[in-house]
């Protein structure tokens, strides 16, 4: 069974389509979604359908967080900046009434069994749901949160850090992020698990993706050209 897996969209879509026309020979089972699916690319709604479509396994992350607290009716103290909250406040008034159901209804977690294999997506990790787990993050980490789970694979996002690390006898895997990558390659990231009999296996990728398609769609909307910039560099905006 291969299985892909995606975070940090940030509502990119074009880097989306770029990823599922890669991965569409492989035919994959299902579709896990660790959440940050909008937020900063100005296709809320083409990332969402397209999310639905497949009825792929989704949680939320802490950018949904805030736009789901938008939809509600409440506010949010961070990011206080005017050209940050715009991100927010714009995506929101974008939505759907489909859209903005979907979003309302996704959980912070979600714990699987697909095949033999019990599977936990969570955003930052078990343990926070903004927590960040990279590459280079100590196993000592990792084995503390190896003890709070019962899953056989962990699947966060949040940190944009690509990894597959086996701790503990847990599978931690972050697939990196689809339309946000902070490691000055502007290609998608995205990763395949792979479930055979008593074996799991893990391969990372990265795609191109038209970039300047988002950069033009971000100026449509009159939203900060310093996002254009960020996507252009694979840079943070703080």
């Amino acid at each position: 069974m291969k299985i892909l897996l995606i975070s940090d969209i940030h509502g990119n879509y074009p880097a989306l389509e770029a990823v599922s026309r890669e991965v569409e020979p492989l035919a994959c089972a299902h579709v896990l979604n660790c959440g940050d699916s909008v937020v900063y690319a100005p296709f809320p709604n083409e990332t969402l359908e397209w999310l639905r479509a497949r009825q792929a396994f989704t949680i939320r992350g802490n950018t949904d967080d805030r736009v789901i607290k938008l939809l509600k009716g409440k506010s949010f103290k961070k990011p206080s900046k005017p050209e940050k909250r715009i991100m927010y406040t714009s995506t929101a008034a974008m939505l759907t009434a489909e859209n903005s159901q979907f979003l309302l209804e996704l959980k912070k977690k979600k714990l699987l069994r697909l095949g033999q294999t019990f599977i936990g997506l969570f955003h930052g990790s078990p343990a926070d749901h903004e927590e960040f787990l990279c590459a280079d993050t100590p196993d000592k980490r990792f084995k503390e949160l190896a003890k709070e789970t019962n899953c056989e694979v962990v699947i966060t996002g949040h940190s944009h850090s690509p990894y597959h690390r086996h701790v503990a006898g847990v599978h931690f895997i972050n697939p990196g992020s689809v339309g946000r990558m902070f490691d000055g390659r502007p290609e998608a990231a995205y990763a395949v698990l792979e479930l055979t009999k008593g074996n799991i296996s893990v391969s990372h990728h990265r795609c191109a993706y038209d970039v300047e398609a988002v950069i033009r769609a971000l100026d449509q909307h009159q939203l900060p050209a310093i996002y254009g910039e960020m996507f252009r560099t694979a840079s943070k905006r703080n």
